[in-house]
Order: C-alpha cells, then sequence, then structure tokens
C-alpha cells in the first residue's frame, strides 16, 4: 500500500510537526490541509501552511476529496464534528488516520461516520508529545483497519506505531488514562510552585520533590511543565475532559480528571507569559499577573 497523497485536517502543533515531515517523504507526491482558522488568511494557521509549501483546502471534504490518507489532529472536543466534515462527501476507501486526543466513545462515534460514507478509520494514539519525534513517536493503532494500515504508515515513517486493538477505544482509553497522570503533574506541580513561591518556600519544595522522584533537573522540569499548561492549557483541559468522560465511563466519579481541567483552563489564561527565561522568573510574573487578575 502506497499513500501518495496526504490530507491533514486541523493544522495546530501536531498537524504541522506531522507536515513538516511528510512533505519529505519519499512517495508523497500531494499535501494538503484544512483548518477552520484557514477562514482568515492573515491567521496564523494560514501563514505556517503557506510558508510550509502545504495546498490549502477549502473544507474537510475537499482536503479528503482524492487523498490516499487524511489524518485528523483537530482538538478533543472537535473529534466527531471533524469526522463529520471529513465524511460530508462520499469517500472512495481513503485512510482516515484519527490522532486526537478523545475518549474511547468519541473514536467510535467517529469511526462509525467514517465507515458510513466508505472511508476506512483507523484510530491513533500518541503516547508522548509529538516533539522530538514526530512522525516516530510511539502510537498505539487501533480499530479493524489498524493492521492493513500499519505497512503503509510505517512506509510514511510512523516507525513508532504499532497495532494496539482490533476494537475502537482500547487504543483511547490507554492514552487518557495516561493523561490522567501526565497532564495532572502538570496542573499539580503549577499549583505547588506558585503557592510555594508566594510563601518562600520553593527550594525546599523542589529539594524534597527530586527526593521523592529522582531528576538532576527539578527547576528545569518544573519550567518545562509550567510552560507546557501556559502555551496549550486550553488544548490540554480539553483532553482532561475527555479523559474524565473515559474515567466517568469506568464507573468512577473523574475528580482528579475534573480538578486537572480546570487548573490547565485556568493556566491558559495566562498564556503571554510563557517565555519565561527561567523557573522563578516565570512563577513570580505569574504571580504579579495573579494579584492583578486572579481568573487570568
Amino acid at each position: 500500500m502506497t499513500l501518495r497523497s496526504i490530507a491533514i485536517v486541523g493544522f495546530g502543533e501536531v498537524g504541522q510537526a506531522l507536515a513538516a515531515e511528510l512533505k519529505h517523504a519519499p512517495d508523497v507526491a500531494a499535501l494538503s490541509a484544512f483548518d477552520l482558522k484557514f477562514a482568515d488568511p492573515g491567521s496564523s494557521l494560514a501563514k505556517a501552511a503557506s510558508d510550509a509549501d502545504v495546498r490549502l483546502a477549502t473544507s474537510a471534504a475537499e482536503a479528503a476529496r482524492g487523498a490516499d490518507l487524511v489524518i485528523c489532529a483537530v482538538t478533543a472536543a472537535e473529534t466527531v464534528k471533524a469526522a463529520a466534515a471529513i465524511a460530508a462527501e462520499r469517500m472512495a476507501g481513503q485512510w482516515v488516520l484519527d490522532v486526537n486526543s478523545a475518549s474511547p466513545q468519541a473514536k467510535i462515534e467517529a469511526g462509525a461516520i467514517i465507515a458510513a460514507a466508505g472511508g476506512r478509520y483507523v484510530e491513533a494514539a500518541v503516547m508522548s508529545p509529538i516533539e522530538p519525534k514526530r512522525l516516530a513517536s510511539p502510537i498505539l493503532l487501533g480499530g479493524a483497519h489498524a493492521d492493513a494500515a500499519l505497512p503503509g504508515l510505517a512506509a510514511l515513517g510512523f516507525t513508532g506505531a504499532r497495532v494496539y486493538a482490533q476494537t475502537l477505544g482500547k487504543a483511547a482509553a490507554a492514552k487518557l488514562s495516561r493523561s490522567v497522570v501526565v497532564k495532572g503533574i502538570e496542573a499539580l506541580v503549577s499549583e505547588s510552585l506558585l503557592t510555594a513561591r508566594f510563601y518562600g518556600v520553593e527550594g525546599e519544595v523542589l529539594s524534597s520533590l527530586s527526593n521523592l522522584f529522582p531528576r538532576p533537573d527539578w527547576d528545569d522540569y518544573a519550567l518545562y511543565l509550567m510552560r507546557r499548561a501556559l502555551q496549550h492549557g486550553v488544548r490540554r483541559a480539553e483532553e482532561m475532559r475527555e479523559a474524565a468522560r473515559t474515567v466517568a465511563g469506568a464507573g468512577l466519579e473523574p475528580l482528579m480528571s475534573e480538578a486537572a481541567a480546570a487548573r490547565q483552563d485556568w493556566m491558559a489564561g495566562f498564556k503571554a507569559l510563557s517565555a519565561g527565561d527561567d523557573l522563578r522568573t516565570t512563577i513570580d510574573a505569574l504571580r504579579l499577573r495573579i494579584e492583578e487578575d486572579p481568573h487570568g
């Protein structure tokens, strides 16, 4: 199976990272993209696509038309809507790789929409940040078409992909169970250190964390975690709400997931502070903003 024409629906961080790699893949002859923000030709995403020499499609369905592979990389809350937009026209067996961080139920709904339109849906759970490995990131594939899709994806450069389950939803469940911890840690560290800095005890807290979770670079690591929440808090909050749906589906009240979503949303309100040079400078700038506007 050779995938020569690729369409990317959703041109945020993940879509752009994948496009940067795919345009250099030896067998790829055409690369297009669609994002709702392309409606404004002056938007940062439209400019990013143009700079990347990617053809801008006018709709998700138009991007999918004639593509061998459609990669859906929208925000978690838009997963089902994006599937419906991709499937707005009858599909001719195109592969749809859904890399969104959505709940198992959302993946099942999206898969049914694509299948009804004649497409072949594969869920994909990216089990690490998309950078720096990009295409080579560890990815769990799921669904009835996962086995058949793997060779073509591997040829494109998805060398970290592997088939995880034949049924839809399991890869998403693994991803979002992980997210409870990963995005939860970002929220916990942010809340902890903002509090500790107020009392002037952040050094002791960081030293104690290093004893509990040994790392040689807790200052840098804490800054990294806080920057992720500042830069991508809106998207991460969406993911945590999907995680909450996943937890609730397992019969548990999603106390931690919902709290992490709220803190990620709150951090996103201070996105302009994401470029701090070091941990304490970032915390101090954030604390100053908190005093001015506690709600971001």
